[in-house]
């Protein structure tokens, strides 16, 4: 059997991850801050699919939790066949409204942990000849639109870099691009949803079967819905000057409140 590694597996799309390769017969290594919800997910999805669950606790934003996660990612005795990077999160209000320390904080778990465990999950799947990652991003990065958006354009920039330069080892990497997702995000962040219209709100199983049918089909970016695929289409034709203004206005709109 497979196992996969998800960060932020206990709500949201890393719990959807969970519930779909534990159902598909994966054992997995589950990583979040919360040991008892860790716990409880685990003896769950064991006693639902019969697959072996582990529990890893780690914070993302320190060094420890980086380095206990990576360290499990470079165990060839058990080895990882798929990382699932989800771990994330928002900071609600604009440029300057944010304290350094929480936006230096998001950089930490958006770019650096995730830098950091794809190139230790690489080393053993280059070895082995196979496996894959999954770097959760979002539409946000297509958008000029502050320090959530920006860390997540470095995660596709980086995420299609290094798929390009893994070509032919075996290893496939995908950048998975969500629009909306109904999970614990905007409440985490103190942003409120009510004037979201209905329509942009997304399904996390759904989303998570067509990310999984993307990255089996080689691509190297998943944009898992087709109403967002048209509005990304429509990002990269407006001009970006209009789309700054534009995706400034919509943030205020459909964004923190």
């Amino acid at each position: 059997m497979t196992t996969a590694l998800i960060t932020g597996a206990t709500a949201g799309i890393g719990a959807a991850f969970a519930r779909r390769l534990a159902a598909d017969g994966h054992n997995l290594v589950l990583v979040a801050r919360d040991t008892g919800r860790l716990r409880e997910q685990a003896t769950e999805l064991h006693d639902r699919h019969g697959i072996e669950a582990e529990v890893l606790t780690a914070d993302l934003s320190g060094e420890k939790g980086i380095g206990a996660v990576e360290e499990r990612l470079g165990d060839r005795v058990q080895p990882v066949d798929l990382l699932v990077n989800n771990a994330g999160f928002g900071n609600k209000g604009r440029f300057l409204d944010v304290p350094m320390a929480d936006e230096l904080t998001m950089l930490k778990v958006h770019c650096e942990a995730v830098l950091r465990l794809t190139s230790a999950a690489v080393a053993g799947m280059k070895e082995r000849g196979r496996g894959g990652i999954v770097n959760v991003a979002s539409v946000a990065a297509f958008l000029p639109r502050g320090t959530y958006g920006a860390s997540k354009a470095w995660v596709v920039q980086f995420t299609q870099g290094a798929a390009r330069d893994l070509a032919g080892s075996g290893v496939r990497l995908m950048a998975l691009c969500p629009g909306f997702v109904r999970t614990e995000f905007h409440q985490r962040a103190g942003m409120g949803t009510g004037n979201i219209p209905g329509w942009m709100w997304l399904d996390a199983d759904k989303l998570v079967s067509a990310a999984l049918a993307d990255l089996a089909r080689g691509k190297s970016l998943s944009v898992p819905d087709p109403r967002y695929k048209v509005l990304m289409g429509a990002v990269k034709l407006a001009p970006r000057g209009l789309l700054g203004g534009i995706t400034s206005r919509t943030g205020r709109k459909y964004g923190p409140q």
